[in-house]
């Protein structure tokens, strides 16, 4: 598991990282996701979790993962926020590149992570975050559906 996380996060910086995560969104939203994950720093990174992405009336349950290099701590997030540019439920999963910024201290903690993939498909996400941690860096964060 770690090592397709590992070789994702590669490959996700590679294919996504001229595109930029924080391009500004075209148009309506196309769904709304939200995301709860536990997070750990010092100065590489790592998280695991889960959630929901609601698209065309429907809620699919997602699993998240990710490696990344910046911060320090570790926190329990929360995480809602708008998709864009989606028109292809199967367009969702796979590599992202993330930007993200937030801090967190005992139940205070607040954030935003920008998300995008290969295929253009583009999350901002306003955070709310439990624990001790100053969070400022980038990782690849792989999506996808539970089975």
């Amino acid at each position: 598991m770690i090592t397709r996380i590992a070789a994702s996060v590669l490959a996700c910086l590679l294919i996504s990282a001229p595109a930029g995560a924080q391009s500004r969104p075209a148009g309506q939203p196309s769904g709304t996701v939200s995301i709860r994950q536990v997070q750990v720093a010092f100065i590489g990174s790592g998280a695991i979790g889960g959630g929901t992405l609601r698209f065309n009336k429907r809620n699919y349950d997602i699993t998240v993962g990710g490696l990344g290099i910046g911060g320090i701590g570790a926190s329990r997030l929360t995480a809602t926020g708008s998709v864009y540019r989606l028109s292809n439920v199967e367009d969702f999963t796979g590599a992202y590149l993330q930007i993200r910024e937030g801090w967190a201290i005992g139940d205070q903690g607040r954030g935003t992570l920008w998300l995008r993939n290969a295929k253009g498909v583009i999350m901002r996400l306003a955070t709310k975050r439990r624990g001790l941690q100053l969070s400022l860096g980038a990782d690849g964060v792989l999506i996808g559906f539970k089975q």
